[in-house]
């Protein structure tokens, strides 16, 4: 479709195209899990992984695309994997895309298409399965070039609308206020009377429609925050939910059209049915909803013409300092925890059933309510006596119980946190880089950051926006673990132990968006 630019007081007439690509990058049925990389990491993988052969649920894809509105051009491009490039920094726990993929796939890129590498933005979908999911590094980097090409020769003139659905029944937000002011996302889960609040998620989905100048569909993307937990099962290599969405859209879309996830501000988000222990976790309901809630809002989007922009910022986030003195606080409490079990007089096989008769007969649990009644009548405590023994001896078996878990807790929180300093220590200097872009498509901006963000996080850029729609895109172009706000950290919650940078990165990243919402606004706001 033509539109009109003024360009430095020149008009420019410009033709919006796009094109799409889709290439399977799955590994081979029953390969070793971990085989490629065993003097590696073995470490760190469970035991019960380490032998694993996989199998194929459903295939992984790599789906990219281009769009051109004349002047300037952009590349998404998305693939079924949990990290790009995280192998090093993950202490080859995420060892499936080789740490070199997005520099090797942009100089391939530019060599074989004649396209700058610059223009190309690629995000992972945050897919979860343990073991291998991925075709070997120099294939990945093959399909994913395929994929690019395809898309690049089959582009058309297009028109493009953006819209926004709503999913709030689908995922929580994992993280807990708690009472004490602290924050909880470890599991096992703590009692519901500690919890004070949670904190929110946001349920917007973020949707592009992309269509022929015939009206008929081409492509469809949706950004929605989600962590891809619920199809995940030992050795079984899936695509997870975002798979099944994808193929519902397609079909219900017909033709030949593209369906692409474009992963949220996940850091802090879970599937609702992540701790069910009653009911399997289902990808297919998981999905079908979602795709139920991306075409509800998308028939009600329009398309038209509209101009493309893409900023990017090299910046520097500052790595943490703190870790050693968080590790002696965790190992104090520790400490304190083991301290407060002594004295615990039951064991297992005597707690159960005392715990079992003083919930169902709180006021008789030992005899029939006569008995009490008698012994109270002629002055005999023994009953009421040997109650108050038991229920303090319950109850003192619940507190360990509860030290207990937070116990185990805390062996993960110092593994996690030495896991860290390990990495910062080998990464060296007190920074890290990182790539950030902002991808402009008409009033919707995509800001594409190599974290896990979380939702405050993504808050805090949609408020700052000038932009009627704008959407985070996680796990783009790198990866560097959880990004919380800086407010989040000594808190306790997961994401702020599981976390390579400073609080003071927050700073760093809101400065950088917002100068790169300030750009594309080009001055007047308008193109």
């Amino acid at each position: 479709m033509t539109i009109e630019s003024n360009v430095k007081g020149q008009t420019i007439k410009k033709v919006l195209k796009a094109g799409v690509g889709k290439v399977d990058i799955t590994c081979k049925e029953g390969e070793l899990a971990y085989g490629l990389y065993p003097e590696k990491t073995m470490s760190h993988i469970p035991p019960q992984y380490r032998d694993m052969k996989v199998k194929i649920d459903d295939p992984l894809f790599v789906r990219a695309l281009v769009l051109d509105d004349g002047v300037e051009k952009v590349v998404l491009v998305t693939l079924d994997v949990c990290a790009l490039g995280a192998r090093m920094i993950s202490q080859y726990i995420l060892n499936d895309s080789p740490d070199d993929f997005i520099p090797r796939l942009r100089k391939r890129v530019e060599d074989e298409l004649g396209i700058p590498g610059s223009l190309i933005s690629a995000s992972a979908s945050h897919t979860h399965p343990p073991g291998r999911l991925l075709c070997d590094d120099e294939e990945q980097v093959t399909r994913t070039v395929m994929a690019i090409r395809q898309a690049f020769e089959n582009m058309i003139p297009v028109t493009i609308g953006v819209g926004a659905g709503h999913e709030d029944t689908l995922t929580l937000n994992r993280s807990w206020i708690m009472k004490d002011g602290t924050d909880y996302s470890w599991r096992p889960e703590p009692p519901g009377e500690e919890i004070k609040s949670l904190r929110p998620i946001d349920p917007e989905i973020g949707i592009l429609r992309i269509d022929r100048l015939d009206g008929s569909p081409l492509a469809v993307l949706y950004d929605f925050a989600s962590h891809l937990l619920v199809g995940c099962r030992k050795g079984s290599v899936t695509a997870d939910f975002p798979g099944v969405t994808s193929n519902y859209l397609e079909e219900q879309l017909g033709g030949n059209v593209t369906a692409i996830f474009l992963q949220g501000a996940n850091g802090d988000i879970i599937e609702a049915s992540y701790d069910d222990r009653e009911n399997p976790r289902d990808k297919y309901d998981f999905g079908y909803r979602l795709g139920r809630s991306v075409m509800k809002a998308y028939r009600t989007i329009g398309t038209g013409a509209v101009a493309i922009k893409v900023v990017t910022r090299h910046v520097e986030f500052p790595l943490r300092k703190d870790i050693p003195e968080s590790v002696a606080a965790v190992k104090k409490e520790q400490s304190d925890l083991t301290v407060s079990m002594r004295y615990t007089g039951l064991s297992f096989k005597t707690f159960l059933p005392l715990y079992m008769k003083y919930n169902l007969h709180p006021d008789y649990p030992n005899h029939f309510p006569q008995r009490y009644m008698a012994a109270d009548n002629c002055g005999d405590e023994r009953f009421r006596i040997l109650d108050e023994q038991n229920l303090r001896s319950v109850k003192k078996y619940l507190e360990s119980m509860r030290a207990m878990e937070l116990m185990s807790i805390n062996e993960l929180k110092i593994a996690t946190l030495e896991k860290h300093q390990e990495i910062i220590t080998e990464l060296g200097g007190v920074c890290v880089p990182a790539e950030i872009k902002a991808i402009r498509i008409g009033e919707c901006v995509f800001v594409a950051a190599p974290m896990e963000v979380l939702t405050e996080v993504g808050f805090k850029v949609k408020k700052m926006s000038p932009f009627k729609y704008t959407y985070i895109i996680s796990n783009a172009n790198g990866y560097l673990h959880y990004s919380p706000p800086a407010s989040y950290y000594g808190h306790g919650s997961y994401e702020a132990t599981e976390c390579l940078l400073a609080p003071e990165w927050e700073a760093v990243f809101i400065k950088s968006v917002e100068e790169m919402l300030n750009e594309l606004l080009d001055g007047s706001g308008e193109y």
